[in-house]
C-alpha cells in the first residue's frame, strides 16, 4: 500500500482507518487562528463562525487561545458552543420559526451566565420575538440584520433598519447591527473599496442611533472581508473558513497565509487504463460544489456518484490512500460526526463533531 500525501506537512495516519475519513491537523488550525487574529487587529475582534467546523473541541481550543465570542447558524451550533463554555454567542439567522426561537430561548434560560444574541430583519420576525421573549430573558438581546447588497437576508440599510432597531429596543436590549457581505469577491483593492462603501453607509445608521442615545455595535464581514472592516465601525468580525481553509481559499486568499487543515482520506478501490476509482463520492466531500471542482486533484475529476469518484491517474494502485483537499471545507465537515485529528502533541485521536445535526 502506498500513502499519497499532499506534501510533507501532511503525514497520513499509520493506523488502519475506515475510509472515507475526515482528517484534521490541529497545528494548522492554531496557526490559522494566529494569522486571522493578526490580520484583523487582535483576537478580541474575532467572533468566529462555527459553521465551518461544528466541533466542540475546536470551540474549546479557540477559547483557550483567547476567543471570547462565537457566531452560529443553527440552534444545534448554539447548544454546542454553550456546552463548550462560551459566554457570548450570536445566532446569526433571522428567527421567524417559533419552534426554533423557543429552542434558542430555552438554551439562554439554561445558561444564565452567558449572553445570547438573536437576529431579526423584518416586522414579522419581531412579532415572533415579542410573542416569546419574557422578563426572565435578561441575558438575551437582539441584532438587526442588514443587507449590504447580497440580497439574501437583512433589512435595507435605511430608515427601515432604524425602525426595526427602535421597535426591538422597546421590548428587548438592542445590541446593534449584523452585516454579512458574502457577495464581495475579487482582488483585495476591489474588496476594500466595496467594504469602505458599506462601512460609510453603516456609519450613517450608527450616527442616527447615537444621536438618540442608543448604544450599539457591529458584527461584520466574512472570509473575504474580515480584515478590511475598520475597527472604528465593526467591533467584531466573523470569518469562519479560516479554521480549515480549503482548496478555494488556499488560492483566492493566499495572502492570508491560511494552511489547509482538513482533508478527506480516501482509498483507491479500482484502477483502469488512465483512471482510478476512489471510495469518496458525493456523500463524502464538498456536496455543494460542481463535480469537477469538489476537491483539488492534479488532473481531471471524471465522474462522481454517491460512493465513488473516478479521477484521471496513471500512478495509483488498488489500496493506495490519498488526501483530498475539499473545495468547501464547511459542507464537507457537515458530512461527518467525527474526525481523525492529528493533535499538536503528534498523536492521532478521534474527536466528535455535530455532523448534520441542526
Amino acid at each position: 500500500m502506498t500513502d499519497v500525501s499532499i506534501d510533507a506537512r501532511y503525514q497520513q495516519p499509520d493506523e488502519q482507518v475506515s475510509t472515507p475519513c475526515f482528517v484534521i491537523f490541529e497545528d494548522m488550525v492554531l496557526r490559522n487562528l494566529k494569522r486571522t487574529a493578526e490580520a484583523c487587529g487582535g483576537i478580541e475582534r474575532l467572533m468566529p463562525h462555527v459553521k465551518t467546523h461544528r466541533a466542540p473541541w475546536i470551540a474549546k481550543l479557540l477559547m483557550a487561545q483567547g476567543v471570547g465570542a462565537f457566531k452560529c447558524a443553527t440552534p444545534a451550533e448554539v447548544e454546542m458552543v454553550l456546552a463548550a463554555g462560551a459566554k457570548r454567542v450570536t445566532w446569526a439567522y433571522p428567527a421567524v420559526s417559533p419552534a426554533n426561537l423557543a429552542r434558542f430561548l430555552a438554551l439562554a434560560r439554561a445558561h444564565k451566565d452567558a449572553r445570547l444574541t438573536g437576529m431579526v430583519d423584518s416586522e414579522q420576525g419581531l412579532d415572533v420575538w415579542k410573542a416569546q421573549l419574557s422578563a426572565e430573558d435578561d441575558n438575551v438581546d437582539i441584532r438587526v440584520d442588514l443587507d449590504p447588497g447580497m440580497g439574501r437576508t437583512g433589512a435595507p440599510m435605511s430608515g427601515v433598519a432604524l425602525g426595526l432597531a427602535a421597535e426591538a429596543g422597546k421590548f428587548a436590549r438592542f445590541a446593534g447591527w449584523h452585516v454579512y457581505d458574502g457577495h464581495i469577491k475579487g482582488d483585495r483593492e476591489t474588496r476594500r473599496r466595496q467594504v469602505s462603501e458599506i462601512a460609510e453607509r453603516l456609519s450613517g445608521l450608527q450616527a442616527s442611533l447615537h444621536a438618540d442615545g442608543v448604544v450599539s455595535d457591529v458584527v461584520a464581514g466574512g472570509s473575504y472581508t474580515f480584515n478590511l472592516w475598520p475597527p472604528e465601525v465593526a467591533r467584531y468580525v466573523s470569518p469562519g473558513s479560516w479554521t480549515y481553509s480549503s482548496s478555494q481559499h488556499d488560492i483566492e486568499l493566499a495572502d492570508l497565509g491560511w494552511e489547509p487543515a482538513a482533508f478527506v482520506l480516501a482509498t483507491v478501490v479500482s484502477v483502469h487504463a488512465g483512471t482510478a476509482t476512489l471510495d469518496a463520492g458525493s456523500k463524502a466531500v464538498s456536496p455543494d460544489k460542481p463535480i469537477p471542482e469538489r476537491f483539488r486533484w492534479p488532473r481531471k475529476i471524471i465522474s462522481m456518484s454517491e460512493e465513488h469518484t473516478v479521477v484521471e491517474a496513471d500512478d495509483l494502485k488498488v489500496g493506495d490512500r490519498v488526501f483530498l483537499m475539499p473545495q468547501h471545507a464547511c459542507t464537507t465537515a457537515y458530512l461527518y460526526d467525527n474526525a481523525l485529528v492529528k493533535t499538536s502533541a503528534g498523536a492521532w485521536q478521534r474527536r466528535q463533531q455535530l455532523g448534520s445535526k441542526r
